[in-house]
């Protein structure tokens, strides 16, 4: 039996939010201001029919839209859209205090993502096993074998092919595979996991799919079987070779505009510093103006980094260095050698290398994060330490889901 629910307002998640006997009832594709039918659970509800639907629903441009777990708003006009996204933020950034500047959002999502990683599983057994690509379903393990993911950049448009042409030759392991592929200005990269290394038959098959696929280079956990080309990403005036898997933002236009961001708050600065620096994204712009120390755990990024300097003109010095900045962040001593420095850590944050920071007399810092929550934890450390921030930007090249990267400026 369906209930009557009415939809108040949109959850961290892009759902709709009800109000039932219990508490609150979250609905996925829902609308504030909508009379839904929905199922119900517990605090979960599946929305059947849309009684009286929101004048800012809107026809999803994906035909897996509801199916596949990879978007949760196509059902949202952008201004809502917007307004929810940038919410995400200002949310989260109360807890700092309401006098917080919260920009803007600033839409990176550009041409589409540069690269995807699609899950293989099989269908069928022995000779009709078949491989099948895509991304699971929304809340489960169920596989959504996909044509096409029109949020990708064109270049993607064959990937899912690619994968179960790679899942095929792969079967006889029967192993689930991820299956990554980036796009880059010479070609796609892939690399796979989840197989293991290759026999000498399937390396000398997979190595027949970059001809036929017309692969820059493809990889087996980051182990090169062929390369047809050198994979090269554009940041800033520099080519970087990105070893196999390393970690990429997800737009081109998304790291675009952090750069500038990143730069802009930097200017003026004649020694930068660049923590979890990755492969250069902010280093490589940050050297057009100042010299620049970059540091991180991930010794194939760095190597990228330093081969990508020393083969731009124009550029100021950049020394590179692989340091674990959670086990051994810079110390204070050592950031006041810097005038400026931006830190971009993963997911989790940085709470060991915001206390060095706090420490120190750098006089304008800039954090850059994909995660509210861990921000505002570093955030607070710095403002414990006498840091004043100035303004926050959120930056939208998740488009389509709850992810969200930001840019935060402070001075001392």
């Amino acid at each position: 039996m369906s209930d009557i629910l009415t939809i108040d307002s949109l959850g961290a998640r892009g759902e709709g939010i009800a109000s039932g006997p219990a508490g609150p009832i979250f609905v996925p594709y829902t609308l504030p201001g909508e009379t839904i039918a929905a199922e119900t659970a517990g605090d979960r509800g599946y929305a059947g029919d849309i009684l009286s639907p929101s004048p800012e629903r809107i026809a999803p441009f994906c035909r897996h839209f509801t199916q596949c777990g990879g978007c949760a708003t196509q059902h949202m006009a952008p201004a809502l859209y917007a307004a929810w996204k940038r919410g995400l933020l200002v949310t989260a950034l109360q807890r700092l205090g309401p006098e917080v500047e919260t920009a803007p959002l600033v839409d990176a999502h550009g041409a589409g993502r540069r690269r995807v990683t699609l899950h293989v599983r099989y269908a069928g057994t022995g000779r009709a096993m078949r491989a099948q690509a895509g991304f699971m379903r929304a809340r489960s393990h169920t596989l959504i074998d996909l044509d096409a993911c029109p949020i990708l950049v064109p270049a993607l448009k064959p990937a899912p092919a690619l994968a179960r042409a790679i899942g095929q030759v792969l079967k006889g392991r029967a192993k689930p595979l991820d299956v990554q592929v980036t796009a880059t200005l010479t070609g796609l990269d892939v690399d796979i996991r989840g197989s293991g290394q290759p026999s000498e038959a399937e390396r000398l098959a997979l190595g027949a799919l970059v001809g036929e696929h017309d692969l820059a280079r493809l990889s087996v956990h980051g182990a090169l079987v062929l390369a047809a080309r050198t994979p090269i990403i554009a940041m800033g005036k520099a080519g970087v070779v990105p070893p196999p898997a390393s970690f990429l933002q997800a737009t081109e236009a998304g790291e675009a505009r952090l750069g500038a961001l990143v730069s802009a708050a930097m200017a003026g600065a004649k020694r930068s510093a660049d923590l979890f620096c990755g492969m250069g994204p902010f280093a490589l712009r940050l050297a057009e103006k100042s010299a620049v120390a970059a540091f991180d755990s991930a010794g194939p990024a760095i190597a990228a980094l330093k081969t990508a300097a020393a083969r731009t003109q124009g550029l100021k010095p950049i020394a590179a260095t692989e340091r674990d900045l959670f086990r051994r962040p810079l110390t204070a001593t050592e950031l006041n050698a810097f005038d400026a420095l931006v830190f971009d850590p993963p997911r989790a944050g940085a709470e060991a290398q915001a206390r060095q920071i706090a420490a120190s007399r750098v006089a304008r810092v800039v954090a850059v994060s994909c995660d509210p929550g861990t921000f505002v934890r570093d955030a607070r450390v710095l403002i414990a330490g006498g840091y004043r921030l100035e303004r926050v930007t959120p930056v939208d090249q998740f488009r389509h889901s709850a992810h969200l990267e930001l840019v935060a400026v402070f001075s001392r």
